[in-house]
């Protein structure tokens, strides 16, 4: 892994916005479709703002959540609200969105008919990510009811995931297939979310499930 540092958090943006552009476009001349993986929360919007207008072929690309809350994609919460404002807008307008969310299920119930989608286009090309100050990466969070599964090498794609103070049901990728993913990134902001990640380089996952994420990855800072 390697940590690239930026003066201002709309440097970073930007250049991680170029950098993902030109991994997808490079993707696409060797593969027929990519699988590109994005997380859901407040950081990345800047990066999705400048993103769907990158000049690549969209209509190539499949759109994948990282995580998601189990609820109605209209809701305020939704992850999937954030990406159709942000980021399938534009260009990007022409991706093709995989979605975890599957209405009048449990996340249990709905596991084999999201998995359908997901499984014949992996492995994934480009991954983003965030990263929360307990350490926590998708919906994989210390101490949550399901991550020792999930953090297991052989865990299916997906699995729902509940944890202390996550209002509602999550369904995320597991811990394998993102660090599976050929091109990967992890946007952090603030001097917090800094010690955050420096102290996840000395845990085990159980304790930091970022530090399962990390291998081959690039880390993008900036100061907020």
């Amino acid at each position: 892994m390697s940590l690239r540092e930026y003066p201002d958090v709309e440097m970073m943006m930007i250049d991680v916005a170029n950098k993902l552009a030109g991994e997808l476009t490079a993707a696409l001349e060797h593969e027929e479709r990519v699988l590109f993986v994005v997380p859901g929360g407040t950081t990345p919007g800047p990066i999705f703002d400048d993103l769907c207008e990158a000049d690549l072929d969209w209509s190539r690309v499949d759109v994948l959540l990282s995580d998601e809350r189990w609820l109605p994609e209209v809701h305020v919460r939704s992850n999937t609200r954030l990406i159709r404002e942000r980021l399938l807008v534009g260009r990007a307008a022409k991706a093709r969105y995989l979605p975890l969310y599957a209405g009048g299920h449990s996340p249990e119930e709905a596991l084999a008919e999201l998995e359908v989608n997901i499984v014949p286009n992996l492995p994934i090309g480009v991954c983003l990510l965030g990263m929360g100050s307990d350490m926590h990466t998708a919906s994989l969070f210390p101490g949550a009811d399901r991550l020792e599964e999930a953090l297991d090498k052989h865990a299916p794609i997906l699995m729902p995931m509940r944890a202390e103070g996550a209002p509602e049901p999550r369904i995320t990728l597991t811990a394998h297939v993102l660090n599976e993913a050929l091109a990967k990134h992890v946007v952090i902001t603030g001097q917090q979310k800094r010690a955050a990640y420096e102290r996840a380089l000395t845990l085990p996952a159980a304790d930091a499930p970022i530090r399962a994420v990390l291998d081959g990855a690039t880390v993008h800072w900036a100061q907020d």
